[in-house]
């Protein structure tokens, strides 16, 4: 069984130190750059999101020297945001549509990667006597105060024709959300992994998730175009090592849902389980998505940045044609 979806893989990973050095060297696979920067390490601002695991993955498996590569993790989106807005990190894993309201806010960002794509990983979940989505109405509803809670919760109301003064919204850290739908002070919540997979234990009812919206949650990984056009090869190790992990989830897939469930302290069953509504695109799709005009995510960018304008999640709508940077992934040695 292989954790990433429509991904397979036959052979097996060495754990030997001895092997994983001689390959390193032998290898002519995802090889990382020989690097002379001198400068602190890349320093990448995450929150909890399976999504995301793969990067703790590389560090893990010593893919990620600590010289180069330093992963900060936050308790929510938000935070993620708000230390990038503080020139506190260097790079961060967003949604796209977190990463164009720091385009809007004049923020000078590339995408260089595309990590995962919800398929049904964000949810929107209700109390079991709840029996559709329309049985939210006159109900509280918990989201967390971030640009992605905003859009979910507002695309799934507009898909079914709720309107805002027919619930009532209360803003919750995603830390939250777990307490406060078990303890009845909300009774909907626009929630993610790994709640989603609590939460459906404890008997919640999916009334929306991310496999409504094909395509329009998307998790990226951002970094300063300054820091891009200084510190290439530092950007070239971390792909690298995104990809080694990928690699190594699909070749012993049980060992690497040990070491990512443990850092969650949950089982790696139950970790398998909250990666079934995501879909995390390899080297070739992310190539196809990022690199030249017919890219595909540039198609995507333009529809949503129209739609956060008019659902007032964006000022006005905003040119997105540099976003993206496909260089570093063509850059990268197959």
């Amino acid at each position: 069984m292989s954790i990433i979806k429509d991904v397979t893989g036959n052979s097996n990973f060495t754990r030997n130190l001895f092997l994983i050095i001689s390959l390193a060297v032998l290898s002519f696979g995802f090889m990382p750059a020989c690097s002379n920067d001198t400068s602190p390490p890349i320093r990448i601002g995450t929150n909890v999101w399976p999504g995301y695991e793969p990067l703790y993955l590389a560090r893990n498996l010593n893919y990620y020297s600590p010289e180069e590569v330093r992963l900060v993790e936050f308790s929510s989106s938000s935070e993620v945001i708000r230390q990038f807005r503080n020139n506190s990190l260097d790079a961060a894993a967003l949604t796209l549509d977190e990463t164009l309201i720091l385009l809007q806010d004049g923020f000078d960002v590339s995408v260089i990667l595309v990590m995962d794509i919800s398929d049904g990983g964000d949810v929107i979940l209700g109390k079991k006597e709840l029996k559709d989505f329309q049985d939210i109405k006159g109900h509280t509803v918990g989201v967390e105060g971030s640009a992605l809670g905003a859009y979910f919760l507002s695309r799934a109301m507009e898909i079914n024709g709720i309107k805002p003064e027919e619930i009532k919204i209360v803003q919750r850290d995603v830390s939250e959300h777990e307490q406060a739908f078990m303890n009845g002070e909300i009774d909907v919540v626009a929630t993610f992994e790994p709640v989603r997979t609590k939460l459906l234990a404890h008997g919640a009812k999916v009334l929306f998730d991310s496999k409504q919206l094909p395509g329009e949650i998307v998790d990226v990984l951002i970094v300063r175009s300054s820091y891009l056009k200084e510190h290439p090869d530092r950007i070239n190790s971390v792909l690298d090592g995104w990809f080694k992990a990928i690699e190594y989830m699909k070749k012993d897939p049980s060992d690497a849902a040990v070491r990512m469930a443990l850092r969650h302290q949950i089982t790696a069953a139950v970790f398998l389980s909250s990666l079934d509504g995501l879909y995390i695109p390899d080297y070739a799709e992310n190539l196809k998505m990022l690199s030249g005009e017919s890219a595909t995510l540039k198609q995507v960018l333009p529809k949503l940045s129209s739609t956060m304008y008019r659902k007032k999640l964006l000022e006005r709508e905003i040119d997105t044609s540099l976003l993206i940077d496909g260089k570093p992934m063509r850059q990268l040695k197959q």
